[in-house]
């Protein structure tokens, strides 16, 4: 497929680089932008050759944001909508709120959550609203020395979106994320570092190859099922009122994988050979 805003490449090893690329506007967000990116995660990522997906930027920024310069409302919104909190929520994504009400942004980080895979941002240079906050619904965050990143919706009068006010605490902790939601300061990368919004920092030229690394030693030699519940488990289970909640969908993933490529790990432990796994993230059983 010929993409507009993006670049998609996977390699051998089945690492997916996904660059946002309009390096003109600084990877400024648009409608286009957003529409391929959910499809990408929606779609493209789910190809079972795809193992791991890292998110990164054309030219000296990883996104400068929405694109402002856009005509009309610049977050596509519909503005002749008056939508009341019980119908949006039963019928939010059906006509007209599924395109005139929903962020846009909340589209592509939920697409992002729901793919069963690891999802790596190596956060090149500037990284302001949906530019910051579609990286936290991916699993790890590596930034260059010269990132910056700001959830700077205040200074623009509105909320943090893309489903941020779920992620960010769950990432920095409730004080952290209210602090800099509040202040809407763009912060350097050893600020980001600090608050542990991100993993690690790295010199521009070595960031990309290092987000790359880390996502092939996550899925070299591992089973593809056994990853993507794990990442079930680990983000569902970490909000669930009762450990028995975990102890529940952890007993029947332990279960299936049981039967399936953990048959195959244990065989080749045994016989000190490296695992041949066969199961496939598009065919994960039930656990919940």
């Amino acid at each position: 497929m010929t993409w507009q805003t993006i670049d998609w490449s996977v390699d051998e090893d089945g690492v997916a680089t996904l660059t946002l690329d309009r390096p003109d506007q600084l990877n400024a967000f648009d409608l286009t932008m957003a529409a391929e990116l959910e499809q990408v995660f929606r779609e493209d990522a789910r190809n079972d050759a795809v193992r791991a997906v890292v998110v990164t930027g054309a030219g000296r920024a990883f996104c400068a944001g929405m694109d402002l310069a856009a005509e009309g409302n610049v977050f596509g919104l519909d503005e002749t909508l008056r939508p009341g909190v019980e119908e949006f929520r039963a019928a939010y994504d059906q006509p007209p709120y599924a395109d005139g009400v929903r962020d846009t942004g909340g589209k592509v980080t939920l697409a992002i959550h729901a793919l069963p895979k690891p999802v790596i941002a190596a956060i090149n240079g500037p990284a302001v609203g949906i530019g910051a906050t579609m990286t936290l619904a991916m699993d790890l965050r590596l930034a260059s020395t010269r990132a910056r990143i700001g959830f700077v919706f205040g200074r623009l009068g509105i909320v943090p979106e893309a489903a941020s006010s779920w992620f960010l605490p769950r990432i920095v902790g409730i004080q952290q994320a209210l602090e800099w939601v509040y202040s809407a300061e763009v912060l350097t990368a050893d600020a980001a570092l600090a608050g542990r919004l991100v993993r690690s920092l790295h010199e521009p030229d070595e960031l990309l190859p290092a987000a790359q690394e880390l996502a092939r030693s996550f899925v070299v030699g591992r089973s593809p099922v056994a990853l993507g519940l794990a990442k079930r488990l680990l983000y569902r289970n970490s909000a669930v009122a009762d450990p028995l909640e975990a102890h529940l969908s952890d007993s029947l993933a332990m279960y299936w994988t049981s039967l399936g490529d953990g048959q195959e790990g244990v065989a080749a432990f045994r016989e000190k050979r490296a695992p041949r796994f066969t199961g496939r993230a598009s065919d994960l059983p039930s656990v919940y």
